[in-house]
């Protein structure tokens, strides 16, 4: 689906592929890539492009689940925190990925944060991207 208006766009280089390395133009990111032991590669200092996609899907959802928070008029616990696994396989064609958002929102009521958490699964610009393409699990500790 075509975007109405672009708010903001992100711009970074890889080279070299999963031992290579990834930097954005404004600085800030720097990084050495390395391919995990698991998919064949060496392992060792470096991070991968599954890493990367759990942090920014991690950090994205927040957002949304504060962007629900203001718009509903919900309060949003201040040490909110999503810890995100994505795994990668085989499906029959390629490679594909799966996720796991673990949301954690202390001191509020486990109904209003399921809620929560849907809303903001329907904004959320990642899950909008991944919707029926990938599983994406929502589990609220």
């Amino acid at each position: 689906m075509p975007l109405d208006t672009v708010l903001y766009t992100a711009h970074a280089t890889a080279t070299g592929g999963r031992d290579g390395r990834a930097v954005v133009p404004e600085g800030g990111l720097n990084l050495k890539l390395s391919m995990p032991k698991e998919l064949g590669g060496k392992g060792g200092e470096g991070t991968n492009p599954e890493q990367l996609f759990a942090a920014g899907y991690s950090a994205c959802f927040i957002g949304a689940i504060r962007f629900v928070g203001q718009r509903d008029r919900i309060a949003i616990p201040a040490d909110v925190s999503i810890s995100a696994s994505v795994g990668v396989g085989l499906i029959p064609n390629g490679f594909g990925i799966e996720v796991e958002l673990k949301v954690s929102l202390p001191g509020m009521a486990r109904e209003q944060a399921r809620r929560l958490i849907e809303k903001a699964h329907a904004v959320c610009p990642y899950s909008n991207a991944t919707r029926n393409n990938i599983d994406v699990t929502l589990t609220l500790v």
